[in-house]
């Protein structure tokens, strides 16, 4: 996501010609959105993404148990390891 605001930023910037990136070549402006495509590819190729999204979805459950045990005046539970 940082990729693709410093690829808009110096998009902006190239289209109105502010300041040393007027003077820069397009390559180098749009290089940032080509890493950007590379990494969300890599992220999805690699299973990243989706191990990213259990783990939130982990991290709500666990904080919806503990605030339902608090309630009940129960010890709070901690995260399980996480199996590789």
């Amino acid at each position: 996501m940082y990729l693709l605001g410093i690829g808009i930023v110096l998009l902006l910037m190239k289209w109105q010609e502010i300041g040393p990136v007027a003077a820069w070549s397009w390559w180098i402006v749009l290089a940032p959105f080509a890493a950007a495509a590379l990494w969300w590819t890599w992220a999805d190729w690699s299973g990243y993404t989706k191990r990213k999204a259990m783990e939130a979805e982990d991290q709500r459950k666990l904080d919806r148990i503990n605030r339902h045990r608090e309630a009940m005046g129960q010890k709070a539970k901690t995260a399980p390891p996480r199996r590789r």
